[in-house]
Order: structure tokens, then C-alpha cells, then sequence
């Protein structure tokens, strides 16, 4: 993986993660109590054994550039490894990143000086383990000028891709960003071919179709709506299906773009034998985790009038937290969490430095950064009560607290 540069695009707002993503970009969300989210693709990275990383900014990046300054500035410079934050420079023209191709065209100079033989382009806000040196190894070996990872979706879950079809010798023929009417697999009705965003380029490839889409003022500089579509006719453009190879199945991968989605992933990591494995010592989930003491659970009495039971059950409870006298079920609490005396914490997400107050009630409910929940107050209980707060309640009767709410 020497000739192998990785560009992850981490300037995404997230809008509709708000109000997780007010005060940071969707990558730099904190994921399964002590992670963020661009931890999964970086680490992905470095188990593939990729270790020239470029992540490119945009959104509310101060966040994400600290976790990284603070957790990935470990690989030796003197050997050629890096993990490198790029913001927007305007080197170019003046306009800041139109799209993730333009993402790309903007750095073409500080790829050029890097010298890669070989471009993987990723994106920094999703949820999965993937082995890339597979797919670049499969790149290589069959001639291809740009290899797509794909996976099979839901036909319904296709309008949210950009859909391909495929001949028998895997290359693409079709492809369709984000349709209405996705086309369905051959031989599988209910399914589509549905692309991760997920791309190995040859670089002298690359870079001509990036200066030729710059010189066409009706694009949209973004390789769904225009890179792609563009080249299937005239290139040998590959795609790539990601499955579990011990199962043959469609591996683990989730788009956590929704305060639902993101929830329902956060609470796979809490089940018996949840679908990513975080535990895997062949697979290291790597991060920033500041020298803090371990969990505590305290006043666990039982008898007591009435009972203090500072217990915690088929939860995630990370460093420095203390349980107080209080329940906690079916949880992740992140590093500094304090739940106090008789009160109850269910189905719940509670980010770094939240204080849960006696006696209080919290039930399927996100709990950004060190927000103090005063005592007696009940949230996912009554949603017309949340709602009359300012917080915000999902689709799915998630109830989400943003960090600077005051009660």
C-alpha cells in the first residue's frame, strides 16, 4: 500500500443529525461512547494497512481537527505517514468546496507532491469495517481506470444511492444518482446495487476527469451527479461488492445520517452479539481517549428506604463515570457521565460530562456534551412536554438534547 494516498471527505454538515451536528461536523459526532465517527474510516485505514491519510474539511471542523491533533498525529513523518487535516484554502478560485469532487480538484497540488500511484477517496461519516487493500489489490488486478464499492440495498433504500448496474464481469454499465425509480438487480427483484461512496482511482485518471468536469460550468463537481455518470461509457470503471467474507453476506455498513439511524447503530454495539464487533483485537477501533480513572458504581443498597442501586445493565459505561445511586439500562455512557441517586436512565445516549440529577427519568433520549440535567426531570417520557422544551423528538420517537440547552 505504498502508492496508496487516502483522501476521507470529512466536511459534512449533517443536517439532519441536527442538534448533534450544530457545534460539529457529522464526522467528529461522538459514536459508541468513546469514539467519534471518522475513527471507524481511519482505522479502517490503518488495519488495511494505508498510512498516508488526507482528511478534507469544510463544516464546523474545529472539533474534528482537535480529535484528530489529539489522536492521530502518531505516524512517523520521517517514514512518509501521515494523517493530514486540509481545509478549504480557496488555492484554486474562491469558492469553498462546491462538492466532493471539487473536494478532491482543490488538492490535487498537495496529492501531486505526495506522488500516489493509486487514490482511495472515502468518506468520514460512516459506520463499518473494511479491509481496502482487498479492494485496491482487486483494482489493480483487473485493469480497472476506477473501481466502485458497492452493496446490495432495499429497492426503497436505493432513492438515497446512486444506483449501478453491472455486466457479468462486474463492470459498471448504469449508473443513476439518488433515483426515484432504482433499478432492480438482476435475478433480485427486491434489491439494488446501491454505491458507499467508496473509490479507488488511478491517479493520472483522476486528474484528467477532475480538470476536464472544472472546465464545465454546468457541473456540479460532485462524482454521484457528475464524475461518475460521465466516464461509464468511455472507461473501465469497476464495482467492487463488499460482503462479509466469513457469512458471503452483505457486510456491516450503516449511513448514520438520521438522528434514528444513528441511534439504532449505537444501540447494535449494546446487543449480546452485536453485527460490528468492537472487541475484535484483529481489528482496532483506534482513538483519542484523555488518562481518566475507571467507571465507578456506587450506593448499590438495596435495602435502603427507598432503594439506592447504582447499577448499570447490558449498557457501554466508559472512563471516569459515575454511577450514583442510580439505573442505568440498555445504555452508552461516554467518559465523565454522572447519574445520581434514584434516578433512571433507559435506551438512552449520553455524551461526555452529562450530569443526570436525583430522581430523574430519561428514556430513548440523546444527550449532547455536558448538558446538567437538573433533578425530578423527565425526558422521552412525554413528548409534548420534550417538545415544549426546545428539544427535538426524530420520527422514530427519539428524543435528542443539544448542548447548550438549559433547564
Amino acid at each position: 500500500m505504498k502508492n496508496v494516498l487516502a483522501v476521507v471527505l470529512a466536511g459534512g454538515k449533517g443536517s439532519r443529525l441536527d442538534p448533534l451536528t450544530r457545534d460539529r461536523s457529522k464526522p467528529a459526532v461522538p459514536f459508541g461512547g468513546c469514539f467519534r465517527i471518522i475513527d471507524f474510516t481511519l482505522s479502517n485505514c490503518l488495519n488495511s494497512g494505508i498510512r498516508k491519510i488526507l482528511v478534507v474539511t469544510q463544516y464546523k471542523a474545529a472539533s474534528l481537527e482537535r480529535h484528530i491533533e489529539h489522536g492521530w498525529h502518531f505516524l512517523p513523518a520521517e517514514l512518509g505517514e501521515f494523517v493530514s487535516v486540509r481545509p478549504p484554502e480557496q488555492r484554486i478560485d474562491e469558492n469553498w468546496y462546491l462538492g466532493t469532487a471539487d473536494a478532491i480538484y482543490q488538492n490535487i497540488y498537495t496529492i501531486e507532491k505526495v506522488q500516489p500511484k493509486y487514490i482511495v477517496i472515502l468518506s468520514g461519516d460512516h459506520i463499518y469495517r473494511m479491509d481496502y487493500s482487498q479492494f485496491v489489490r482487486e483494482h489493480i488486478a483487473s485493469k480497472a481506470d476506477a473501481s466502485i464499492a458497492c452493496l446490495p440495498v432495499p429497492l426503497e433504500e436505493g432513492r438515497r444511492f446512486g444506483v449501478m448496474q453491472v455486466d457479468d464481469d462486474q463492470r459498471i454499465v448504469q449508473f443513476r444518482e439518488k433515483p426515484t425509480d432504482p433499478d432492480p438487480m438482476p435475478g433480485d427483484p427486491e434489491r439494488c446495487l446501491a454505491s458507499m461512496g467508496i473509490y479507488v482511482f488511478n491517479i493520472d485518471f483522476l486528474f484528467d476527469r477532475l480538470c476536464s468536469d472544472a472546465n464545465d460550468p454546468s457541473s456540479n463537481r460532485d462524482f454521484g451527479k457528475d464524475i461518475i455518470p460521465s466516464m461509464i461509457a468511455s472507461a473501465n470503471i469497476r464495482a467492487w461488492t463488499f460482503h462479509d467474507e466469513e457469512t458471503g453476506k452483505p457486510a456491516y455498513w450503516r449511513d448514520v445520517g438520521t438522528l434514528d439511524s444513528y441511534y439504532e447503530a449505537n444501540m447494535d454495539l449494546i446487543s449480546v452479539e452485536p453485527e460490528l464487533n468492537l472487541y475484535d483485537e484483529d481489528w482496532p477501533i483506534r482513538t483519542w481517549q484523555p488518562p481518566l480513572p475507571p467507571p465507578k458504581f456506587v450506593f448499590n443498597d438495596r435495602n435502603h428506604a427507598p432503594p439506592r442501586v447504582g447499577s448499570a445493565a447490558d449498557s457501554m459505561v466508559c472512563s471516569g463515570s459515575i454511577i450514583s445511586g442510580g439505573r442505568v439500562e440498555r445504555c452508552i455512557l461516554s467518559p465523565l457521565v454522572r447519574v445520581h441517586s434514584y434516578a433512571t436512565v433507559r435506551d438512552s445516549i449520553l455524551f461526555e460530562g452529562v450530569d443526570v440529577g436525583r430522581n430523574c427519568r430519561i428514556e430513548r433520549t440523546i444527550i449532547d456534551k455536558g448538558v446538567r440535567i437538573p433533578p425530578g426531570v423527565e425526558i422521552g417520557i412525554d413528548h409534548a412536554a420534550d417538545l415544549a422544551r426546545g428539544l427535538t423528538v426524530s420520527a422514530g420517537g427519539v428524543v435528542a438534547v443539544a448542548r447548550n440547552v438549559r433547564f
